[in-house]
């Protein structure tokens, strides 16, 4: 009985499969049905546009390491230094702080810090979240700030943080650079804004990274994204005849956007994957934030009180999009007493 119910279920599901398997897509996503149901048969074949799904990432080898580092600044909390990390073969750049003092026997709990939409031309390595990097560097972590691809002098174009996993690529890249360094023990994430779902989906990808915080994050179901938007106007839109805004439609024609239902968002959202997660979350984020909507952070938090995943979010009643002033130093106090629990034991 228990064998015909199993055999039941899985001709329903390929029913609902074949509904969605129409015309040019049926070849396209016959593979994700098959994935879906972990079916016992040969890998499938690559499919457009596979690269984005959580499972691709789950497969792919992080590998890097350090380049030299180069001095910017010292004083006796912290060092500042320029360096850089190779990802898919492109030179990456960042900003890497240490800590000043004796090195903790094992290394220094460390961060990847990644950074929120800035117009990719504009973007400079020594701008921007200075307070957030000196704060946490003064509390005893190495934060590595990285210039994703595409951003000042780092090589490659920037692929953007929803429909491309060039940036999760960059993140894990670094993650595997300073686990290859000999003065780092733990090491976690931060992101903001964009860079919500960039470390979202690169924790969905390594599920054992120990600590992540997000603050102002947004789009983590992309369904969300239609219910919520954002209102960025310091985005500046790429050409239409742009490699970028090609492939962005070649996806859309493909695929739909997430709301319409195609299979293939399951795979791209992290918010499916939110049982496999063994490390902790934090989410920060103002009501007042008027970028983006506090209902992205009090979604995935309702999300997350379904799992047994760590997690906790903590909402400003001011401080809009950056979350400044008074609820600065607050967003921080917290974020250091996340990455000490979760970094530091």
């Amino acid at each position: 009985m228990k064998s015909f119910l199993i055999f039941s279920f899985l001709v329903s599901f390929l029913a609902l499969g074949i509904y969605f398997l129409k015309d040019s897509n049926k070849s396209n996503l016959q593979p994700i049905i098959q994935s879906s149901l972990k079916l016992n048969s040969p890998a499938p074949s690559p499919f457009p546009f596979e690269e984005l799904t959580i499972p691709f990432l789950r497969n792919k080898e992080f590998k890097s390491s350090l380049g030299e580092l180069k001095l910017v600044s010292s004083n006796g909390n912290y060092t500042s230094y320029l360096t850089s990390y190779t990802s898919d073969g492109l030179k990456i750049n960042g900003l890497l702080t240490k800590p000043s003092g004796e090195m903790p026997s094992g290394g220094w709990p460390a961060i990847v810090f990644v950074h929120g939409y800035i117009p990719p031309k504009t973007y400079q390595t020594l701008e921007k979240y200075t307070m957030h990097v000196n704060f946490l560097a003064s509390n005893g972590f190495v934060v590595f700030k990285i210039d994703l691809r595409g951003h000042g002098t780092s090589e490659g174009e920037a692929g953007g943080g929803y429909y491309s996993s060039d940036y999760i690529v960059d993140v894990l890249n670094a993650r595997a650079a300073l686990q290859n360094s000999d003065f780092v023990n733990k090491v976690g994430l931060w992101g903001h804004s964009m860079a919500g779902n960039v470390v979202m989906r690169a924790f969905a990808a390594k599920p054992e990274i120990p600590a992540v915080v997000i603050w102002a994050g947004a789009v983590y179901t992309y369904k969300d994204l239609a219910d919520y938007g954002i209102s960025d106007n310091s985005y500046q839109p790429l050409p239409s005849d742009s490699e970028r805004q090609r492939k962005r439609q070649e996806l859309r024609n493909l695929y739909g956007d997430a709301k319409d239902g195609n299979p293939f968002w399951n795979l791209v959202a992290p918010t499916n994957y939110l049982n496999d997660l063994k490390g902790a979350l934090s989410l920060n984020h103002a009501v007042n934030d008027d970028v983006v909507s506090i209902e992205y952070s009090r979604n995935l938090s309702r999300l997350l009180n379904d799992t047994l995943v760590t997690h906790e979010l903590h909402e400003y009643p001011n401080g809009g999009h950056n979350i400044n002033g008074s609820s600065f130093t607050q967003a921080m106090q917290n974020t250091v007493e996340f990455f000490k629990k979760y970094l530091s034991n």
